[in-house]
């Protein structure tokens, strides 16, 4: 017979088994923004993630976004940069997008977190009576929602794995100090408390200028950043000091002494030549000791392998090449619009030994209408076009720049320019294809002309006409290639079918494919029905392609989205009756 007590003794777990179980919890890294937005919090967050990852931590994510929309799927780009769209459908913010693309995870909707889900949620339960009829109030119920969904979220792996990751970094969207952010910053203060030091690190970014005048660092800013920031009842653990060049060591030593920061603990990311070398820099200033020590995460943790990463960055640099490739967009003056597509680029390029010199070209400045309004900028829109390598027109939404799209596209159909339209780009294929070889003048997408009887783009029967708000066909959806021997098929390694993400609420009509296919334009993809075209390719032209997909946002740095490795690569060349293709090296 067991001794008494001897029984619960051994149920108990012992204190180093206790000390390895909180060790294994997920551990939380705060990013904060001071003095300005647009500081980089988002590479900053991706960056610290890169180098715990190398140390061997399994990382994941949450971007907390203050903005009362729900997601930012009905945001203009204009105003902030372009939705990035997950597996799941969640139409999130591009910082998400850096995330999965640094860190080489997939992420969900919910590791976006905006003021819009958390009141519709506490809205949702106080109408159901969850409050037991308590007066609702931004503390303690939207505090304790916050904390509720970063700790639920916290605990998904995004890395395929099954248990929780090690860390979460958390980047808080704004600046301190803005109303909106009130409630995040609250609950983030309520959960360092209780989650205690070696749990919780927070990092602040904040700005080192210069002024032109006198020309030396200013550290005023950061400092009264840094005291607000505490006023709120956080205290930041680092510091990272954006500046244009690396800051002198005396700029530290004024910025420990003000803001209660050792100096080891202040990080400078200056400007570098690109944004694979931030993680190096950051490494090189021993990021990950600062917060391993701080987390207690030294027996997880090892060195940093930044091998790869290292020569990944140095090999962009060497790169001496470059392709000029033409990007025809409707929000040309806000490069954010096509973050990912630029990013898709650039990993395809690098994996060819190519530097990619992309051509912004407003899509409005292509239209004869231009020539007469501005003709200065429609010449210059033109000469840019016919100097480039290639022309890529990606997604967009409305009727503005069309016509200057429908041109592109016809140049390069006409003069076998290499050709990649993203969704709408490829919609514009067909439309083109439609007018100027069918000859259907009036052939148009519902989208511009719901009155157009020859509608060759049509509203997708399933999707609301009544409300904008993830609506649209979203996420993951898996094409088939009609036929395996087609480019793009072989641009993936000849597949049966690829899995990409969507973003569309209008799709080509099938009652045009057949006349289109005869024309020359045929239809290579299509998804599990037959029906719905996801895939064109031009007939007896280079690289003509076409996908109502969004594959940029499935790019990584070492795994290029196929369909981008093709159009600035493919080696042409062309003998009086024929054109023979030469795919790139890189073709999987």
């Amino acid at each position: 017979m067991a001794e008494p007590g001897k029984e619960e003794e051994e149920a108990r777990p012992s204190a180093a088994a206790a000390a390895e179980q909180e060790a294994r919890a997920t551990k939380y890294v705060l990013i904060t923004g001071g003095v300005v937005s647009g500081l980089g919090k988002g590479v900053t967050a991706s960056s610290v993630g890169v180098v715990l990852k190398a140390c061997g931590l399994r990382v994941t994510c949450i971007k907390i976004d203050p903005y009362l929309n729900t997601d930012a799927g009905t945001m203009s780009p204009f105003e902030h940069g372009e939705v990035f769209v997950l597996d799941d459908g969640g139409e999130v913010d591009l910082d998400l997008g850096n995330y999965e693309r640094f860190l080489d995870v997939t992420l969900t909707r919910d590791n976006n977190i905006t003021t819009g889900k958390i009141y519709q949620s506490v809205i949702e339960k106080e109408r159901k009576g969850d409050y037991l009829g308590k007066t609702v109030q931004v503390v303690p119920h939207v505090t304790d929602e916050i904390k509720h969904w970063i700790q639920s979220v916290s605990s998904v792996p995004v890395d395929g794995q099954t248990r929780p990751a090690d860390v979460c970094v958390i980047e808080l969207g704004g600046t301190v100090g803005d109303i909106e952010s009130m409630p995040f910053i609250e609950a983030l203060r309520q959960l360092s408390f209780s989650l205690g030091k070696d749990n919780f690190c927070l990092i602040h970014v904040s700005l080192v200028p210069v002024l032109g005048v006198v020309g030396e660092q200013k550290t005023k800013p950061t400092q009264h950043s840094v005291r607000e920031l505490r006023a709120l009842g956080l205290t930041p653990d680092l510091l990272a000091c954006r500046s244009a060049q690396p800051l002198i060591g005396s700029v530290k030593e004024k910025l420990s002494q003000f803001c209660h920061v050792p100096v080891e603990n202040i990080l400078n990311i200056h400007d570098v030549p690109n944004l694979w070398h931030v993680p190096l820099i950051l490494r090189n200033q021993k990021v990950h000791e600062a917060i391993i020590k701080q987390l207690n995460l030294a027996r997880s943790a090892g060195p940093p392998d930044l091998r790869d990463w290292t020569q990944m960055a140095e090999s962009y640099d060497d790169l001496k090449k470059s392709v000029k490739i033409a990007l025809v967009g409707k929000y040309t003056n806000l490069t954010d619009s096509y973050l990912s597509v630029v990013k898709a680029l650039l990993h395809a390029c690098v994996a060819c030994s190519l530097k990619p010199s992309i051509q912004w070209i407003a899509a409005s400045d292509l239209e004869d209408a231009t020539a007469t309004s501005a003709p200065d900028a429609h010449a210059k829109a033109w000469e840019t076009l016919k100097g480039s390598s290639c022309i890529l027109i990606p997604g967009g939404f409305g009727d503005r720049g069309i016509s200057g799209m429908i041109l592109a596209a016809k140049y390069a159909r006409e003069n076998k320019v290499p050709y990649l339209g993203i969704c709408l780009g490829m919609q514009i294929s067909v439309i083109e294809m439609s007018r100027n070889v069918l000859g259907i003048k009036d052939a148009d997408s519902e989208e511009f002309n719901s009155d157009t009887p020859a509608r060759v783009v049509m509203y997708m029967p399933e999707v609301s006409k009544t409300h904008m708000g993830n609506t649209m066909r979203l996420g993951c959806r898996r094409t088939f290639f009609r036929r395996t021997d087609c480019l793009t098929s072989k641009l993936y390694g000849s597949p049966s079918h690829v899995d990409e993400r969507h973003r569309h609420r209008y799709e080509v009509n099938p009652a045009f494919v057949a006349m289109l296919e005869k024309a020359g334009l045929h239809f290579v993809g299509c998804d599990e029905s037959g029906k719905r075209m996801e895939v064109v390719e031009l007939q007896d032209h280079p690289f003509y392609i076409g996908v109502q997909f969004h594959p940029e946002f499935k790019s990584r740095p070492r795994r290029p989205s196929p369909p981008f490795t093709g159009i600035p690569f493919t080696k042409i060349t062309k003998s009086e009756n024929s054109v023979s293709i030469k795919l790139p090296n890189i073709v999987r």
